[in-house]
């Protein structure tokens, strides 16, 4: 089972499924945003896989102090603990050493998905079928670019992710897949307050 909340192990840093070609391709813009991030993915993903980790997602945020978000999972899906991170961190963290595509100082964050992780890969939407997800594409498909729905599988030929939104049927081409996540959270719904009498127990009046 993945974890409720992502898991994240922060290091400073002080210094500067089988597919097509084409769907290889797209995979990788998936699992990172920009040009950088593309980099550091196609740098760490051989390494983070002899150490039995699938590279889900890089994301390079900030500008004076940048941020590199790394998000891991175990192998075949399983769900990593801090001790993962910890030991993907080191392996990451020596590598961008020596290659150094980011300039300027970072942090580097490596973490697990969480219960709302990326869909960045086409193996990703026939693993999680029958899951709420949210996908928006990078151009507008009959008249919309975002989608909500439960998540069907590939279409065939697995060329497109199929979704059921609002009793609809839809096929989203990969290639026109901007991001696409589980919305597991949406589905277990605002979660309830705690009452007065809860909050004093708890200590939180005190």
């Amino acid at each position: 089972m993945a974890p409720e909340g992502p898991l994240f192990f922060v290091s400073g840093r002080a210094r500067a499924l089988e597919t097509s070609d084409v769907h290889d391709a797209r995979e990788r813009e998936m699992q990172s945003e920009s040009e950088e991030a593309g980099q550091v993915a196609a740098l760490i993903a051989a390494p983070l896989a002899a150490l039995g980790f699938e590279l889900v997602r890089v994301v390079v945020s900030g500008r004076n102090r940048r941020r590199l978000e790394v998000m891991i999972e175990r192998a075949g899906g399983g769900s990593v603990n801090l001790d993962d991170c910890a030991l993907a961190s080191r392996s990451i963290s020596a590598l961008l050493d020596v290659e150094d595509p980011i300039a300027g100082a970072y942090d580097l964050e490596v973490g697990s998905p969480g219960i709302d992780r990326p869909l960045t890969r086409a193996q990703d939407f026939e693993r999680f079928v029958g899951a709420p997800v949210r996908v928006e594409l990078t151009a507008p498909q009959d008249g919309r670019k975002r989608f909500k729905g439960r998540l069907l599988g590939l279409a065939p030929g697995g060329a497109s992710a199929r979704i059921e939104d609002d009793g609809q049927v839809v096929d989203l081409p990969l290639a026109r897949i901007a991001r696409a996540r589980l919305a597991m959270s949406d589905a277990l719904g605002p979660q309830p307050k705690p009452s007065a009498k809860q909050r004093k127990r708890s200590g939180e009046d005190a």
